[in-house]
């Protein structure tokens, strides 16, 4: 993983919050994780879209 020091504007309440419902240590912990968790959203909404519809599964129908 790259790595690079950034200096951002946070709110700092608001990443405090998400800290502790991550239940992570740091602020940067905080952002990475919610980073991750969005940019893997997005990746599972699209597959979701792109076989809507499309998939069997065994079992659904009997």
């Amino acid at each position: 993983m790259a790595v690079t020091l950034t200096s951002i504007r946070l709110d700092t309440k608001l990443a405090d919050e998400v800290k502790k419902e991550l239940g992570v240590k740091t602020r940067t912990e905080a952002v990475n994780l919610a980073l991750r968790e969005i940019a893997g959203n997005r990746r599972f909404k699209k597959v979701i879209k792109k076989y809507e519809g499309k998939l069997k599964f065994a079992g659904h129908d009997e």
